[in-house]
C-alpha cells in the first residue's frame, strides 16, 4: 500500500454525503484536499473545521469553473493527484414523464460534470507524471430499474467514459477506477436515513483510499459495493 501524505486531492459534491466523508478521510491521511461543491459558505465552515483543505465553489455543469478550480488547487497545494468524481443529482420518473430540462440537469451533472472535471485535471497530473482518477458511479450504472430513465442513462454512461479514460490515460501514469455502491445512506435525491442495512457514506471513503493507495501497477477499474444484507424480497 502507498502512502497518501503529501498528496493532493480535488473532491466534487464535497459538501455533504459521500463527497464530504470523502473529504474528511483524506485530510485525515495527510492529502490537502480541495472541496469542490455549490455552497461557498458551507464550503468556507468546513474548509475551516477540516483543515488543510480549500473551499472551490463552483458548479460542474460549467467547465470553466472547474478549470478555475484547478488553477486554484494548483496554486494552493502546488498540484494535483487525485480527482474524485463524486458530485451527481437524481431525478427518478417514468421517461415519458421526464422534462427535457430534469434531463439535461441529470445528464449534464453525473456525466458530462465528470467529463469536465477530468478534463481540467489531467494536464495538471501530467506535470507530476501520474495521477489517480476515480468515479463514483452506481450499480445502476449496471442494473436498470424503473422511473430510473435519466439516472441509468447517466451512471450507464459514466461507467462507460470511466473505461475509455482508463485506456486513454494509463499510459500517462494515470489511473482510473469506478467505485459503484448500492443503496446508500444519505440523503441523496431526497431519501431520509437511518437505514442500518445501508452502505455507509465512510464505508465509500473506505473503499477510496483502498484504491488511492494500492500499487501502481495494477488498475482497480471497477469496485462494486453492496449491502450485506438488504431487505429480504
Amino acid at each position: 500500500m502507498t502512502g497518501l501524505r503529501g498528496k493532493v486531492a480535488l473532491v466534487t459534491g464535497a459538501s455533504s454525503g459521500i463527497g464530504l466523508e470523502v473529504a474528511k478521510q483524506l485530510v485525515a491521511q495527510g492529502v490537502g484536499v480541495g472541496l469542490f461543491a455549490r455552497s461557498q459558505s458551507k464550503l468556507a465552515r468546513l474548509a475551516g473545521e477540516l483543515g488543510n483543505s480549500l473551499a472551490l465553489p463552483g458548479d460542474v455543469t460549467r467547465y470553466e469553473d472547474l478549470e478555475r478550480a484547478v488553477q486554484q488547487l494548483e496554486a494552493h497545494f502546488g498540484g494535483l493527484d487525485f480527482l474524485i468524481n463524486n458530485a451527481g443529482v437524481g431525478i427518478f420518473k417514468p421517461v415519458h414523464e421526464l422534462t427535457p430540462e430534469e434531463w439535461q440537469q441529470v445528464l449534464q451533472t453525473n456525466l458530462t460534470g465528470a467529463f469536465y472535471a477530468t478534463r481540467a485535471a489531467v494536464p495538471v497530473m501530467q506535470k507530476r507524471g501520474k495521477g489517480h482518477i476515480i468515479n463514483i458511479v452506481s450499480l445502476a450504472g449496471k442494473n436498470a430499474f424503473a422511473n430510473g430513465a435519466a439516472y441509468n442513462a447517466s451512471k450507464f454512461g459514466l461507467l462507460g467514459f470511466s473505461e475509455a479514460s482508463m485506456l486513454d490515460l494509463r499510459y500517462y501514469g494515470i489511473r482510473v477506477s469506478s467505485v459503484l455502491p448500492g443503496s446508500v445512506d444519505t440523503t441523496f435525491a431526497g431519501n431520509s436515513t437511518g437505514a442500518t442495512w445501508k452502505i455507509q457514506p465512510q464505508d465509500i471513503a473506505q473503499a477510496v483510499l483502498y484504491l488511492l493507495q494500492s500499487d501502481p501497477r495494477i488498475i482497480p477499474s471497477q469496485l462494486d459495493l453492496r449491502p450485506s444484507q438488504p431487505p429480504q424480497k
